[in-house]
């Protein structure tokens, strides 16, 4: 009898520890799997925000003069309006490339827009703004295009954030051949964080500006359907100087309100999404290849989903769960880049209801 209890002992022994075991691996598997999710829960914990911006009121109307707009913003009038730079680096996005030039064109002496041969995170490339250039005949005489050729020998460790900062140096070598000049604007921004043409309009004609100034912007995901929060604050406004430096980084604690819009994955093309998910320097939160799936790619975004299926990256918990969850529609259409307006049609997948996107 003993040695039977014994035995049962043994054996309950034996099925606690291996069930302990797989309780401990799958525990150990599921915190790998999602670390990156638990790092962002516990972000309100660890880490401290940056000091709060100072917001510069925006004001505008139409039909109001400019020079009353400078005063209201405390600014005055120029004798004459200063030329313009926008500078960006360039990757696949041509639609947003073509609404942000049709929306500046008015405004900017010259668009420079430098690309490479080969991707932030070491894959080749084709050179999509210049095989489609034709697209942008509109703008020809304002452009100053840079390429940028990179080789990599093969099995070569890649740093995205060198590869692309690498980028922003060889641009301003290229912004220095562009003919740019002490006291002139100059914008820099991502592709997709376009300024509204009333805000550059109003940084071309006044003075009294502040040497340099970050243009907050709507932030927008996957098209203008799905609006997240005024939170994009990386576009930069600079009085031109030698000292001038492309970044893509907080320079001062000024920001100018509500300047224009931010459309974050905003492709035609579930392709384009892919080559973006698997280029740009957050390459590494592809951390399962289904990720990569059309069919769930196109899910995520009419359901205004994160691709990654990552919480928001917020100080306070507060913030973060009131982001949690699927991006709200709206459907509204008002006050966006004015092309996109006055092509609707062939730009509908940016639109309220326009979800659905092509696979290639």
């Amino acid at each position: 009898m003993d040695s039977q209890r014994s035995v049962t002992r043994h054996r309950v022994t034996m099925y606690s520890f291996l069930l302990l075991l797989i309780l401990v691996t799958l525990s150990v598997i599921a915190i790998f799997d999602h670390t990156q999710n638990i790092t962002s829960f516990l972000r309100p914990l660890w880490d401290t925000p940056p000091p709060p911006f100072k917001y510069i009121p925006h004001y505008y109307a139409e039909n109001t003069t400019i020079n009353n707009l400078c005063n209201l913003h405390g600014w005055s009038l120029t004798s004459e309006p200063r030329n313009v730079y926008d500078a960006i680096l360039f990757n696949n996005e041509l639609d947003l490339l073509e609404l942000r030039w049709r929306e500046l064109y008015p405004y900017v002496t010259k668009f420079i827009i430098l690309e490479s041969n080969m991707t932030f995170t070491g894959f080749p490339k084709p050179l999509t703004f210049d095989l489609n250039r034709e697209r942008f005949a509109f703008a020809e005489d304002k452009i100053v295009y840079g390429y940028l050729p990179l080789e990599l020998s093969p099995n070569t460790h890649v740093d995205p954030f060198l590869i692309e900062s690498h980028h922003r140096s060889m641009m301003n070598e290229l912004i220095r051949r562009s003919g740019i000049s002490d006291g002139d604007l100059l914008i820099i921004s991502d592709t997709d964080e376009i300024p509204s043409s009333h805000t550059v309009k109003l940084l071309q004609q006044c003075d009294g500006l502040p040497t340099v100034l970050h243009l907050e912007m709507r932030n927008y995901v996957y098209s203008f359907e799905f609006p997240v929060d005024y939170n994009s604050w990386r576009a930069t406004a600079h009085i031109y100087s030698r000292w001038t430096r492309y970044r893509h980084s907080r320079q001062t604690d000024l920001i100018l309100s509500d300047a224009g819009w931010h459309c974050s994955f905003c492709f035609r093309r579930l392709s384009e999404f892919v080559t973006k998910m698997t280029a740009y320097s957050h390459a590494d939160r592809v951390k399962k290849r289904e990720y990569l799936d059309y069919s769930k790619i196109q899910r995520k975004i009419c359901r205004g989903d994160d691709l990654y299926d990552m919480l928001p990256e917020e100080y306070s918990f507060k913030n973060l769960i009131g982001k949690m969850g699927s991006v709200p529609r709206s459907a509204s259409a008002v006050h966006l880049p004015a092309y996109l307006i006055e092509n609707a049609e062939q730009f509908k997948f940016l639109l309220p209801g326009g979800c659905e996107r092509l696979p290639e």
